[in-house]
């Protein structure tokens, strides 16, 4: 990737000496877009911004005693902010409704600490989650500045656009929305102006076509080597998005670089084949250098609950290197051996909770995945490692997720299913999982 070995860099990220080992590492890699340190790869936004290339997601953070669901841990999150903001991150994207609600407050407290020209804060008109009024998301709007400590927010998303043309007229048109938001705009308090996309090409298509009445600063897609030609579910792929968008020259950031962790605990026959190709490469680190190869790329979202993570994605952007036409080709095939594993396309990315059944789903979707990639699964009776799988099967399922909030304990309400960005049909997908679980108790043959 560089003539800096990537072991070296992280064990420098860990050592006072990291500003310098940066240095040194920049004049390796001929660093032009790199930061004054030699730290961080950057873009250069619509508006002049220099934005790390490594941006940092605020969906979930650090609980305590690393527990689902537990409160977050305020020193550790802390912690990780500072070191990000210490190694040229300053990209920072929050919602009112990640983490319970909490997330935009949250960071207010971590950055405020901070002199606010270090990092440019994202946050998002989040009301899908909510009643399509004008006084609604006004509020919204008003609560996020005061949330986040700040006079003005450096890049605004209407959120979660796609699910229909007639919902977007709703929530952001009809109501007067989208012109309070320009005149924000105009005045300073909102310095880009944007949204995310999950959904529906003719709504991707039609926001896209009001780009030259409202100018769009950038547009945050879902992006990754397997969604470049395999979205699935309502999700488009990347490949169309990115050259729409990127014809217009509309920057672009990107989130779901891992597919929820899907690309970063690939199956085993995966990981073989990139750890052969690179033995010092982590298996997260193709997914991030391919997620920042193309140009128009301004950031990349990585949700860092572990100090570990955080160190290894600065160390993919500090030695940063696109990947080659032949690493392309090598993804791609990667991909579509991906495509052939039936995992549920869960990105855990949390809106379909919370469950008023109190079903744990992505809890129990990532419990099944794991074992799916892992090639764990027991299928049958006759197979000689049956016993020992059905019993890791089952107690990793109680381990992972309290009895009491599994599968068995779903009635298919459907109140989930408009709420996942991925289409997956939950309560199908659940009862299956229940009964797959049923016969392994039962001891039943598949």
């Amino acid at each position: 990737m560089s003539n800096i070995d990537r072991r070296s860099f992280l064990k420098a990220l860990g050592l006072a000496g990291a500003a310098a080992a940066g240095a040194q590492l920049a004049t390796a890699a001929g660093g032009d877009s790199k930061d004054a340190a030699g730290q961080m790869e950057m873009r250069t936004s619509s508006t002049g911004d220099r934005v790390s290339l490594l941006g940092y997601g605020c969906m979930r953070m650090p609980t305590v005693g690393g527990v689902r669901g537990a409160e977050v841990d305020m020193d550790a999150q802390m912690r990780l902010i500072d070191y990000a903001l210490e190694h040229g991150v300053n990209y920072f994207d929050t919602a009112p409704v990640y983490t319970g609600g909490k997330s935009e407050g949250i960071m207010g407290q971590c950055l405020s600490r901070h002199s606010r020209d270090r990092y440019f804060i994202a946050t998002k008109m989040s009301n899908a989650w909510g009643d399509s009024s004008f006084d609604f998301a006004h509020k919204m709007y008003l609560n996020s500045r005061e949330q986040l400590k700040t006079d003005y927010i450096d890049y605004y998303l209407l959120h979660a656009v796609g699910s229909s043309i007639e919902s977007f007229n709703e929530r952001f048109l009809d109501n007067g929305l989208l012109e309070f938001l320009l005149k924000e705009r105009e005045e300073g308090r909102i310095r880009n102006l944007g949204w995310s996309f999950h959904g529906k090409k003719e709504v991707f298509d039609y926001v896209v076509s009001l780009h030259e009445k409202y100018h769009w600063d950038f547009a945050q897609i879902q992006h990754n080597y397997l969604d470049w030609n395999h979205a699935s579910g309502r999700n488009v792929n990347s490949s169309y998005l990115y050259e729409e968008l990127a014809s217009r020259d509309i920057p672009m950031t990107v989130m779901e670089p891992l597919r929820g962790g899907a690309l970063a605990n690939v199956p085993e026959s995966v990981s073989a084949k990139m750890l052969a190709r690179n033995p010092q490469a982590s298996i997260a680190s193709w997914a991030f250098r391919y997620a920042g190869s193309q140009p128009k790329i301004l950031s990349v979202l990585s949700g860092m609950t572990y100090m570990e993570h955080l160190q290894d994605n600065i160390a993919t952007y500090s030695i940063f290197v696109p990947c080659t036409q032949e690493e392309l080709e090598f993804l791609e095939r990667i991909a579509i051996e991906m495509t052939e594993f039936p995992l549920i396309e869960c990105t855990a990315c949390n809106y379909c909770m919370p469950c008023k059944y109190g079903i744990d789903i992505p809890g129990i979707f990532m419990h099944y995945n794991k074992c799916i990639r892992e090639d764990l699964m027991p299928m049958s009776s006759g197979d000689k490692n049956y016993r020992k799988l059905r019993r890791a099967f089952l107690v990793g399922m109680d381990r992972s997720v309290n009895p009491l909030h599994q599968a068995s304990h779903c009635i298919g309400c459907g109140d989930c299913i408009p709420k996942c960005p991925q289409t997956i049909n939950i309560p199908s997908r659940l009862h299956q999982i229940d009964l797959f679980t049923e016969k392994l108790k039962q001891n039943k043959e598949f």
